[in-house]
């Protein structure tokens, strides 16, 4: 099993191996902005090297929304990152699921991801894996509670989409973390790649804090459970000063 961290200094070998990761996850430009992302500086390193690699798309990225200043660059930016990903050799995107808004169907949210991913599947389909990610809060999100994970999964789970599991959303979400990797394989078939943070606030909180593994309102010792029953690579993206003790409790746990 593939254990690592989201690292976002500039040298993400480096920063993997002071964290003891084989996998690392990245962002190629601002996550909060909607420019291409420039060719990675460590591009070549990264694809050629025995690191692992997963990229995650900007967090402006709705391909649900309704709004067409929103949804067709978010298109648009989905593509170019998996390009980029492709570029430093990565295992997958992950793309937040996003949401509609209170006056919108959110069977509208639903067809905008299926006719997305059938359009650019029938021109040659993504460079890299798409990793669909569930969400912490959003009252009309496509990926928070399961039944609206179920919709889209049916409307987009044939084009070859994978699924990342965030722990902290789950619980945020409300998800019970003793049952929810087979709730969600119900669903969806697969997890291909796991979150796995801790989270700052209650159960149901509908809040997207991470906190590091010993640190946060989740028992320690469910967040193994999931990552042993998702037998899919994990990734922390908790607080980066605890992020080499995250990986190494993990590694010790699940006997690696």
């Amino acid at each position: 099993m593939l254990i690592g961290a989201h690292v976002r200094e500039a040298d993400p070998v480096a920063s993997a191996s002071d964290r003891g990761a084989d996998i690392v996850q990245i962002f190629l430009s601002d996550p909060q902005g909607w420019k291409k992302p420039p060719t990675h500086p460590q591009a070549d390193e990264l694809r050629n090297g025995d690191l692992a690699v997963v990229v995650h798309a900007p967090y402006v990225v709705n391909l649900a929304s309704t709004n067409n200043r929103v949804r067709i660059p978010s298109r648009k930016l989905v593509v170019q990152h998996a390009e980029g990903a492709a570029e430093v050799g990565a295992i997958g995107l992950v793309v937040h699921g996003g949401h509609v808004t209170a006056k919108d169907d959110p069977a509208v949210g639903v067809d905008n991801w299926r006719k997305f991913i059938s359009r650019q599947q029938d021109e040659g389909g993504f460079p890299v894996p798409i990793f669909l990610e569930n969400t912490a809060g959003g009252d009309y999100a496509m990926a928070r509670h399961l039944d609206a994970l179920d919709r889209l999964w049916s409307a987009i789970g044939e084009y070859g989409v994978g699924f990342c599991l965030d722990t902290c959303h789950a619980f945020a979400a409300g998800h019970d973390l003793a049952d929810v990797v087979d709730k969600v394989k119900a669903i969806t078939g697969r997890i291909d790649l796991v979150h796995l943070n801790n989270s700052r606030d209650e159960f149901g909180s509908g809040q997207d804090r991470h906190a590091n593994i010993a640190d946060g309102t989740i028992p320690p010792e469910q967040l193994v459970a999931v990552c042993a029953a998702a037998g899919a690579p994990v990734v922390v993206e908790t607080p980066a000063e605890g992020q080499a003790d995250d990986v190494a409790y993990l590694r010790e746990r699940l006997g690696q």
